[in-house]
């Protein structure tokens, strides 16, 4: 396993442990249990990950999810510890590190801003630089749903469109913060926006942004 991957999957498994297996979370209807048991079917069950993207492999997935969560909770955080199986792409280095640091980043982010008393990280700027290239290359994806233009810019003044239309709303932020925002964590990415004031309000509360 790559550098960042690693090291956001055992951040976020030392985190799951810490908080145990109730403790709330910003995905919607999700305890800490649930989302362990998102992580391990996302990468030991393709036959229902599928459903995550495919409406139609829905049901299959939450059947599998209901199963996982089931488990002891020390099984699935020992299973996010030791990471995925050799048949599993994921277990593969270049996969890995594409597909798993900003998942593991933004579901540790889940954990630690659903507490009210959550701080911010500090990251150091290369991992942020890191965040910024998958933001990049994942922009126009995120923000197909956004009901404005929407750009995402950051302090140095580098931007990426991540939806074409008007009014545009720039949201300007760290790369880290950003991508929250643009994964739909709206309400607490620590972000500044600049438009149109109906515009933005429509954005910060749209709950179509994301994968």
């Amino acid at each position: 396993m790559s550098t960042y991957a690693k090291r956001e999957r055992l951040l976020l498994a030392d985190l799951l442990e810490t908080e145990g297996p109730d403790a709330p979370t910003l995905c919607e209807g999700w305890r800490t249990r649930d989302l362990a048991a998102h992580v391990v079917v996302r990468e030991r069950r393709p036959d229902a990950a599928g459903g995550l993207l495919i409406k139609q492999l829905g049901s299959r997935l939450e059947r599998v999810m209901a199963e996982f969560a089931d488990k002891p909770y020390e099984e699935l955080i020992q299973l996010i510890r030791t990471g995925p199986p050799r048949f599993s792409p994921f277990s593969l280095k270049q996969v890995d590190e594409a597909s798993n640091t900003v998942e593991f980043y933004v579901h540790t982010e889940d954990v630690r801003r659903a507490r009210p008393d959550w701080t911010p990280r500090e990251l150091d700027p290369v991992f942020q630089d890191a965040l910024w290239s998958r933001l990049e290359r994942t922009a126009r994806l995120t923000g197909r749903g956004a009901a404005t233009g929407l750009v995402l810019r950051r302090p140095d003044g580098q931007t990426a469109v991540a939806h074409r239309g008007t009014p545009v709303v720039t949201v300007t932020g760290e790369p880290s913060e950003l991508l929250l925002f643009a994964y739909g964590r709206q309400n607490v990415a620590d972000v500044q926006l600049e438009g149109d004031k109906d515009a933005i309000t429509k954005l910060h509360e749209s709950k179509q942004l994301g994968i």
